[in-house]
């Protein structure tokens, strides 16, 4: 794994999380991506699966800047931290850590008010689309990737005893209820859910969020690679790099 020079951590404690987050950013210049980890990864779980090599010509050629953020949420339900309503809190406080502390602090570093894409593979490409649709003000774009989009299967309760909290932070469940100027700005944004259809993966999950912001008239667009693309990290290097160098490609080219 190569050492990047451009890297730089940043660590501070949440009121909201009651807990220190960390977050570390790749590339000087270049359009704001917000990267989230799968279920229960740090901060640094892309670069130790050698996406920041994949992302390099991206990097280098000040297309793109990765800030990328420990799954707290993640972290929270798989292991089980505390009740499965205390996991739901969490949930739903981490989305409100990023959009209140995490986007302050990039557009601190950009030195502008940018509008910010999202990304992850797996739970994290649940949260990326949740942020676009919880904050459209501030995230134009979501890229998600072999997503997991309805988490109650993961939580240790039954049926009845999702909180609040869940229910708000979920987009399959929150989008069918938006309206007013908050669904107006987010029908102005893109979601793009990409997946394979090998190994653990489950390209019904993306058909079913697409057929929720499609219903409410929220553009995205479903991308199938097929058999041969399994759940994994071999996928997602392919695939994260390919739709963010057509999405930043310059004009002409």
């Amino acid at each position: 794994m190569a050492e990047r020079g451009d890297k730089i951590v940043s660590r501070w404690y949440s009121p909201r999380l009651h807990r220190e987050v960390n977050i570390a950013r790749y590339g000087v210049i270049g359009q704001p991506v917000l990267l989230f980890p799968t279920a229960g990864g740090d901060f640094e779980e892309s670069e130790r699966f050698l996406m920041m090599d994949a992302l390099a010509p991206l990097l280098d050629a000040g297309r793109i800047k990765i800030y990328s953020v420990d799954s707290v949420a993640g972290k929270a339900l798989v292991s089980r931290e505390g009740s499965p309503r205390h996991q739901m809190w969490v949930q739903n406080e981490f989305h409100h850590f990023v959009r209140h502390e995490l986007v302050p602090a990039i557009r601190m570093d950009c030195k502008s008010d940018l509008e910010i894409w999202a990304s992850g593979a797996s739970i994290g490409a649940f949260h990326a689309a949740a942020v676009m649709c919880r904050f459209p003000d501030v995230f134009a774009r979501s890229l998600c990737i072999s997503g997991t989009y309805d988490l109650r299967r993961f939580y240790d309760c039954g049926p009845h005893d999702f909180s609040d909290d869940f229910w708000v932070s979920s987009p399959l469940h929150f989008v069918p209820r938006l309206e007013g100027r908050h669904l107006d700005v987010l029908r102005t944004r893109y979601c793009h859910i990409v997946s394979g259809e090998g190994r653990a993966e489950d390209i019904g999950e993306s058909w079913n969020l697409a057929r929720v912001l499609g219903g409410k008239g929220i553009p995205n667009k479903v991308e199938s690679w097929g058999p041969d693309w399994h759940h994994d990290w071999v996928t997602w290097r392919k695939m994260l790099p390919q739709i963010l160098g057509q999405w930043t490609r310059p004009q002409g080219e």
